[in-house]
């Protein structure tokens, strides 16, 4: 899933601070989200809520394209 660009309960930004969210809490393994959220200036519930919620899914649904994908071409190859 893509990261929301905006919140979709008060409208605010927050597809600019997901990358920064991201880099600072893997490399605070032990911290918490509040704190982190917090130095970005994040404080409304709603916001908090759509980057702590939010997951990459695509690196899950890439191998079952790649699969598709080629058993595609492997039914191409046979009906020639």
């Amino acid at each position: 899933m893509l990261v929301p660009v905006r919140c979709f309960t008060c409208g605010n930004l927050i597809s600019d601070k997901f990358d920064e969210y991201q880099e600072k809490s893997q490399q605070s393994v032990g911290g918490s989200p509040d704190k982190i959220l917090d130095e970005l200036g994040i404080e409304r519930y709603c916001c908090r809520r759509m980057l702590l919620t939010t997951v990459e899914t695509i690196q899950q649904i890439i191998p079952f394209y790649e699969a598709m994908h080629r058993r595609k071409t492997e039914i191409q190859t046979e009906m020639e």
